[in-house]
Order: structure tokens, then C-alpha cells, then sequence
């Protein structure tokens, strides 16, 4: 199990999280996407380093918010 989560460093906490039973980008997109609609566009996103994260799918979504 894989666990994906969007966390807001200066109050810590969490806002959104998701858990895939397979290590890939769509977990984690769908958990930007969610913290995003609740509380809008990130202005710094600082990531761990992880195969799914170089992802087109993740890539092209952070594009998307430029």
C-alpha cells in the first residue's frame, strides 16, 4: 500500500490524502487535484522523490495551474 498525502507545512495539516495498492501518478494527481479545488492553487509545491512524481500525468497537471 502506497499513501499519497498533501500537506500544508506551516499549519501541518493534512489536505488531502490518497492510498493506491500500486505506485503510480494517479493517486498522487488526484490528491493535488482535491486539495486544490478545496483550497485552491499551491504556490510552492515541495515533493519527496518518488518514480510517480517525474510523471507525465502529475507534469501536465501542475502545468495546467501555471
Amino acid at each position: 500500500m502506497y499513501l499519497g498525502a498533501i500537506i500544508d507545512i506551516y499549519s501541518r495539516k493534512i489536505l488531502s490524502w490518497q492510498i493506491s495498492n500500486t505506485l503510480d501518478a494517479e493517486s498522487c494527481v488526484a490528491a493535488l487535484e482535491e486539495a486544490s479545488a478545496i483550497y485552491g492553487v499551491p504556490a510552492i509545491l515541495n515533493m519527496d522523490q518518488g518514480c510517480q512524481l517525474p510523471s507525465e500525468a502529475l507534469t501536465a497537471t501542475l502545468d495546467g495551474y501555471a
